[in-house]
């Protein structure tokens, strides 16, 4: 397997960045932190730099952890579903980046996002190009749909449209059958995984049911998007292969809303939906406990709304996690999991400000007194 390919979203500091003392503390990860920073040219320094006389100096006061992340976002979707112009995807990135994300692992979206990239007001845009589904088998037309001799080729197309991921619908309801059920069989995910690798990308897969996960796994899935349907097995098998799940609880919650729409037609289903909304707290405590590492998406884009990174947060609280492991799956693990920079010395200046010390309440990152993107004030 050739080397995983850099993601191409980092940006040169803007001109004119100002120079910012932070007061700390500075949270550089879940062991280290600092008293004091600096921000000079768009880029943290640890230590304070010469200046030249006369320097204008910004003193922002309060708490500093790195911008948070949210691995599965989709910019380009609209809210009733369908592609949206490239304006309007830029106001969902904004509305994301006021709650203090300011890293996005676009998860598929309908429209070509990469003009975002170029944006330096905007959060840093990793991109999965397209959803890849079975042929009527997801939601209408937010995905490439192909059947299963295709797949392969529609895998190695969409990793060279992207900055090295690719995200496949792993299972979805099967009318046929009336529940959930794998879209591809054991050979197909193997020979999608197989392609994204031999073209240097990183795969994921959407899945909800309990038969996808041993499929996936066993043919070396990169990552797990929902993972309703984990069980004590399978939970064992992503954490002794290191397969991290991307939360995405408040989509979870909406399961009984999913349930009450395809009751009437699909009971089975709509049974099988409740009970994966019902074990989501356990499910992911259980998860955590097992050492499965847990990283925060939202599903921003179509059925929900952007701007609901903070939901998440309180879902994660809800399921037992405490503050501080709250921190490490919102913003520590995700960049470490996308080679993304922290707050290193030298690292872009990609931060929050707070009144407060989010590792004693999660609450916290939600009152954010400035949000600093490539040293800029943005918010």
């Amino acid at each position: 397997m050739p080397a995983r390919r850099t993601p191409s979203y980092l940006r040169p500091a803007p001109d004119g960045a100002p120079v910012l003392h932070l007061t700390g503390p500075v949270i550089l990860d879940e062991q280290r932190e600092l008293p004091e920073a600096w921000v000079v040219g768009g880029l943290i320094h640890h230590e304070k730099p010469e200046l030249p006389h006369g320097t204008e100096v910004r003193t922002l006061r309060g708490a500093v952890v790195p911008g948070l992340a949210d691995l599965h976002c989709h910019l380009g979707i609209g809210d009733g579903g369908g592609g949206i112009s490239i304006e309007e995807a830029r106001a969902q990135a904004i509305i994301d980046r006021d709650t203090g994300v300011l890293l996005v692992r676009d998860a598929g979206s309908i429209i070509d996002n990469s003009p975002l990239q170029q944006q330096g007001d905007l959060p840093r845009l990793v991109r999965s190009g397209r959803h890849l589904a079975r042929t009527r088998r997801y939601l209408i037309g937010y995905a490439d749909e192909v059947e299963p001799e295709d797949l392969p080729g529609a895998v190695t197309r969409e990793a060279g449209r992207g900055d090295g991921w690719v995200k496949l619908v792993g299972d979805w309801i099967d009318r046929e059958v009336g529940d959930l059920r794998p879209c591809w069989d054991a050979p197909t995910f193997a020979a999608a995984i197989d392609a994204a690798h031999a073209a240097g990308a990183r795969i994921t897969t959407h899945t909800f049911d309990e038969e996808t996960l041993p499929l996936v796994l066993d043919a070396g899935i990169d990552c797990l998007e929902h993972a309703t349907g984990l069980t004590p097995a399978t939970i064992e098998r992503a954490a002794a292969d290191g397969v991290p799940v991307i939360t995405t609880l408040v989509n979870v919650d909406e399961f009984e809303t999913y349930a009450s729409q395809g009751e009437r037609k699909f009971p089975d289903y709509a049974a099988h939906m409740r009970r994966l909304r019902a074990g989501r707290f356990d499910r992911t405590r259980d998860a955590l406990d097992a050492g499965v590492q847990l990283l925060v998406g939202t599903d921003s884009g179509g059925v929900l709304g952007h701007g609901i990174i903070h939901d998440e947060l309180d879902e994660l609280a809800r399921a037992g996690l405490t503050a501080s492991e709250i921190l490490t799956a919102a913003a520590f693990a995700p960049r470490r999991f996308l080679g993304a920079p922290l707050l290193e010395d030298g690292d872009p200046a990609d931060l929050l400000v707070l009144p407060g010390d989010p590792r004693d309440d999660h609450r916290v990152l939600r009152d954010l007194t400035h949000v600093v993107l490539g040293g800029q004030i943005v918010a």
